[in-house]
């Protein structure tokens, strides 16, 4: 059973947070130049940012078995946003299995203009792996004062490796940074800050198609 969870804000610097023993979860925002797996010496995990948390954990509960923390899904490097890190394998497998249908949105900020054509080509969808993926939804999000570049919202279900990076690619687009926002129902808050951290209620969980 799921008993807690935590969203962490990450663009820049990991605040120091605690969970409970059993059944752990985290919403994470993140770290550009961080990866979701272990065993690769370029980059650096997002597991290595629980280092302090586990070295709490050994002092704080002594005698009992240290959490095994895994990602559930991935981001790939150069992409910032969510990524949930749990300890509960039965939420692990519930979000990451496709039967959960699972959509989840990206704010994609683009290098140059876009142009109706290149919206109709994203919706249109591209080959990845074989497979012909449309996305679920895409759209032009309305200028902002301070932000010189476009930006897309792009919605996706499936999951493929590097979809929404090979959707803006084949309708001739460059992407300048890659967001992901939103997974099922449960958005980033906008007034979270950086390095900050917020506990989830079972309705966040259950925005995520868990059902405990």
């Amino acid at each position: 059973m799921v008993l807690c969870a935590m969203l962490l804000r990450l663009e820049l610097i990991l605040q120091r947070t605690l969970f409970m023993s059993t059944g752990a979860d985290f919403l994470k925002n993140c770290l550009l130049r961080y990866i979701c797996s272990s065993g690769e010496k370029e980059f650096k995990s997002v597991l290595d940012l629980f280092e302090d948390y586990l070295k709490r954990w050994d002092k704080m509960n002594r005698g009992s078995p240290k959490p095994r923390l895994f990602t559930v899904g991935r981001l790939d490097v150069a992409t910032t946003g969510l990524i949930i890190v749990t300890n509960d394998g039965d939420f692990a497998q519930k979000l990451s299995h496709p039967s959960s249908n699972l959509n989840k949105e990206y704010t994609a900020t683009i290098n140059g203009e876009v142009k109706k054509r290149h919206l109709i080509a994203i919706s249109e969808g591209t080959e990845i792996e074989g497979i012909h993926c449309i996305p679920d939804s895409v759209e032009l999000l309305p200028r902002q004062p301070d932000l010189s570049r476009p930006r897309l919202r792009i919605v996706v279900h499936e999951g493929r490796n590097h979809e929404v990076r090979e959707l803006v690619k084949n309708a001739g687009l460059e992407i300048h940074s890659l967001k992901r926002v939103r997974i099922g129902g449960f958005r980033l808050p906008a007034d979270l800050g950086i390095g900050r951290h917020v506990e989830l209620k079972q309705s966040d969980l259950h925005a995520m198609g868990w059902k405990s």
